[in-house]
């Protein structure tokens, strides 16, 4: 199947012609048994030449013409290779190979560095914006009294511009008519608009294709924002001899900068290969403005759709939240032996924290506390993957070390690799008040023994989850005592941030439990919460906080 490819003629009046190619052989010339015949251009032989494909490249060939054949302004002699950017000349035809997968917003534009970078001539002309428009009062109504633009036809150009830009259409709509309205206006044949976007221009519409635009004319445009006009290329020595000028044949251009305020997004560019007609100073006042207006519908269209982007992302957030509310525990579940609170706030409108309560075999209760590494919808996400893989996971009756290791291969076969999730899992016996636990790489918990006062840290598991895929996690037992609390964070906590940047720290928790380890947990839940918002004051939550409080009641 030949690489789908089509050939812009230029005429010699300006217009553009496309043929698709198929990939068989098509020939050019003056007769009619040519497969492109073209008998009113006298200067082609009979059968001038022929473009093929031969499986990996198309090919030009010259079929012994009178007048000869150029290839990119050289002497065609034999059999070339015809790639994208190529100009093959035949009489007064000028030939392109063009990609229809990209559009007419993509011309096959190349900027070239002419040898002579100047774009002064006997007859150019510059202006700017500011000199048509001025800064003080009146503006852009003050500029459409102005000498240069006061003919009636130019006033109507501008009003018809200003008409057909005020609808609401699409961004990818709004180019070709800017760009239909800036040819029109001055009468031009070909034509291209080119939008600034990451530091290049890219082309977004065009009339015509295969432009080769200097680039001391693009520079002096968008740098510069100054408007150009050169009436007559042949003027000058320099843009004669322009590999530019002299390869398309360009006898008059205009370019002038897509220009808000102070700011060039893009550039529109025009010429003519006729020199009956040849740009004005008029013709460049016009399409100064009338870029100022366009550049100005193009802003508001853009801020437009970031809005309406924004507006959707926010819906979906919303939708987001609400379902990840849903898959955490409205409310702690009734545990014999046992009180249990929680709270969970994400950072973002959504977050990776994630915590549950989950019957298990043998009338134990699961309590699980995790935190995804990142924020926002991409470890939301994995929290949600996360939560359905326990709870397949949670009802086989094994070791809680054993299910770890299980949970982490699962886990790691589809984890991105810069995400991990630190895990801690415990199950609670009402019959023996035995806690059961492992801990993959979380915040250790505390287990706070109010008879003695004493603090112990459960640490006993292993890595994180999803790096190693072949860890191997342990688990451990203690027996919790009437009145022992059992306290489960995520780091959100204790790395919370007050307003000048300290952290809250693992003292400051500690600190506060003690003062509350006596009361109920749902007392000591609230305490917690209102300690660390106390300390962040105004400051923004960088990272989501959860906390789980399980108390032993007799």
């Amino acid at each position: 199947m030949p690489t789908n490819r089509e050939l812009s003629i230029l005429m010699p009046d300006g217009a553009t012609r496309s043929v698709p190619l198929t990939g068989q052989r098509v020939s050019l010339g003056r007769t009619s048994d040519n497969d492109l015949p073209f008998p009113e251009e006298p200067i082609l032989s009979r059968r001038h030449l022929a473009i093929d494909y031969d499986g990996s490249n198309w090919w030009v060939e010259d079929l012994g013409s009178k007048n000869g054949t150029s290839f990119n302004g050289e002497p065609l002699s034999g059999r070339r290779v015809f790639k994208l950017g190529d100009r093959v000349g035949a009489g007064r035809l000028t030939l392109l190979l063009v990609d229809p997968n990209l559009s007419d917003t993509a011309a096959n534009v190349v900027f070239e560095e002419d040898l002579n970078q100047t774009v002064y001539t006997p007859s150019s002309i510059t202006t700017s914006l500011e000199r048509v428009v001025g800064r003080g009062a009146g503006g852009l109504e003050a500029a459409l009294r102005s000498t240069a633009l006061a003919g009636t036809p130019r006033v109507k150009a501008l009003l018809d511009a200003g008409r057909e830009l005020a609808g609401h259409r699409p961004l990818k709509e709004l180019f070709r008519v800017i760009l239909d309205l800036a040819t029109q206006s001055v009468g031009a044949k070909r034509g291209v608009l080119m939008l600034e976007e990451n530091g290049v221009l890219t082309p977004r519409a065009a009339t015509g294709a295969g432009f080769h635009i200097s680039t001391a004319v693009r520079d002096r445009v968008m740098r510069d924002k100054e408007s150009l006009l050169v009436g007559d290329t042949l003027l000058h020595a320099e843009l004669r001899e322009s590999h530019t000028i002299v390869q398309q044949g360009i006898r008059s251009f205009l370019a002038v900068p897509l220009q808000t305020q102070d700011k060039a997004i893009g550039l529109i560019y025009v010429d003519s290969q006729n020199l009956l007609r040849q740009f004005t100073e008029e013709d460049l006042t016009l399409l100064t403005v009338m870029a100022h207006i366009a550049a100005i519908r193009i802003e508001n269209s853009r801020l437009a759709e970031v809005e309406h982007a924004e507006q959707l992302m926010k819906k979906e957030l919303e939708q987001a939240a609400e379902i990840q509310r849903n898959l955490l525990p409205r409310e702690a579940p009734p545990v014999r032996g046992l009180e249990l609170a929680a709270f969970s706030y994400p950072c973002r409108s959504v977050g990776g924290d994630y915590f549950d309560y989950l019957k298990m075999s043998g009338g134990r209760m699961g309590i699980i506390v995790a935190d995804v590494a990142g924020k926002g919808l991409s470890a939301a996400l994995l929290m949600s993957s996360l939560q359905a893989r326990v709870q397949v996971l949670i009802d086989e009756a094994v070791d809680l070390g054993q299910l770890m290791v299980r949970l982490n291969v699962s886990v790691a076969r589809t984890c991105p690799g810069n995400r991990f999730v630190t895990f801690f899992l415990c199950a609670f016996d009402p019959a023996t008040g035995e806690l059961s636990y492992t801990n993959a790489g979380h915040n250790p918990p505390y287990l706070l023994r109010t008879a003695t006062r004493t603090i112990e840290e459960l640490t006993v598991g292993g890595p994180v989850l999803g790096i190693l895929p072949a860890a191997r996690y342990q688990s451990a037992t203690v027996r919790l005592d009437p009145g022992d609390v059992v306290v489960m964070f995520s780091d959100g906590i204790t790395e919370a941030q007050s307003v000048s940047g300290e952290e809250y720290g693992e003292e400051r928790l500690l600190s506060a439990l003690s003062g509350v380890c006596t009361l109920p947990a749902a007392a000591i839940s609230k305490a917690i919460g209102e300690s660390v918002e106390q300390f962040m004051g105004a400051a923004p939550a960088a990272d989501d906080i959860t906390l789980v409080v399980a108390r032993r009641v007799a």
